[in-house]
């Protein structure tokens, strides 16, 4: 028996990567709308009790794929399964299980923070109460307080409340810290660590790259609907070969120095000029700053700053979309 991606729902295989040890998992899934494939052939895992982040430039299908495993879209073609369960016939069963938070929720405001957290806890057959998801986020102060009256952050940890209101073990996340200021960041960021800690799973988009290192254990980068890197966040940075980056900002009218003149620099890895700024990856620092200097001084460049880093996650996202995520 063959399921829809034309692969054997008998081979070991199979029933190895749906195991009860994943949570999440896509085989071969394909999602079009009209003549746009929005999601072309993923396949993905996210074990149990892991923060996978799934990072992307806007269109790549992050938020269809996630859409997939919350049941709100079916795939045209693979297989999808949550908890060992596909939402065809097991929908019923997965909604209690899971706990969903939308990049903007809209809660009624003339609602108090505890008489909306006792509505959401009502959908649900268990749950940790009214009190215990206040003291989950951290939000005692505020029980009777207004939704409406409640900061930006104050309503992110609101809204992530919500979504645990029913214990649930797999907790999605759209850009959870979006527009929020650092203190708030962090005290969202705990809360989704002592999530992680009791053993939930968690999935989550985000456009913050300190966010992706600091709570994920995985990473998976998608493009035009494909997965183009997967890894821990240590493992993607060591896999550009390069320990920093150097940016030029050019000045004057001349003309920026091309790749091809850029790229056989002493050091230099990987080379890129975007408009009147050269960055460069490099294996060795201190060989590479002369080079590309010496370069510049020759074809009457002028300078206006230079910027060194050790690479990271964003060099990582730029090498392979040719974007900055937090630019998208």
């Amino acid at each position: 028996m063959y399921g829809s991606a034309g692969r054997p729902r008998n081979a070991a295989h199979y029933n190895t990567v749906m195991s009860r040890q994943v949570a999440l998992a896509c085989r071969a899934v394909v999602k079009r709308f009209g003549d746009v494939t929005a999601v072309d052939g993923l396949d993905l895992d996210v074990a149990r009790g892991e923060c996978f982040g799934l990072l992307g430039p806007n269109g790549a299908g992050k938020t269809t794929t996630i859409e997939m495993l919350e049941g709100l879209q079916a795939p045209d073609a693979g297989e999808v399964e949550v908890l060992g369960l596909r939402w065809a016939d097991s929908a019923d069963a997965l909604r209690p299980r899971l706990g969903i938070q939308l990049q903007e929720t809209q809660l009624a405001e003339k609602l108090s923070v505890a008489e909306t957290l006792e509505l959401f806890g009502s959908f649900y057959p268990s749950g940790p109460g009214v009190d215990g998801l206040l003291a989950l986020v951290g939000l005692e102060a505020k029980r009777d307080a207004w939704v409406g009256k409640l900061s930006g952050g104050q309503k992110q940890r609101l809204s992530v409340a919500c979504a645990l209101a029913g214990e649930p073990e797999v907790l999605f996340l759209d850009e959870p810290t979006t527009g929020l200021d650092p203190q708030s960041r962090l005290q969202l960021w705990d809360v989704l660590q002592r999530f992680k800690a009791r053993g939930g799973t968690l999935l989550l988009t985000t456009h913050y790259m300190d966010e992706a290192a600091t709570l994920c254990d995985r990473i998976g980068i998608v493009d035009k609907g494909k997965l183009i890197a997967l890894g821990t966040p240590a493992a993607l940075v060591q896999g550009l070969g390069t320990a920093h980056v150097i940016e030029i900002d050019l000045d004057g009218d001349a003309p920026a120095p091309s790749v091809e003149a850029l790229a056989p620099l002493a050091g230099v890895v990987d080379a890129r000029v975007e408009g009147r700024t050269i960055a460069l990856g490099s294996s060795a620092i201190h060989e590479t700053v002369p080079a590309v200097l010496g370069v510049l001084a020759a074809a009457r460049v002028p300078m206006r700053e230079l910027r060194t880093h050790s690479a990271s996650l964003e060099d990582v996202f730029v090498s392979l979309t040719g974007r900055h995520l937090r630019d998208e």
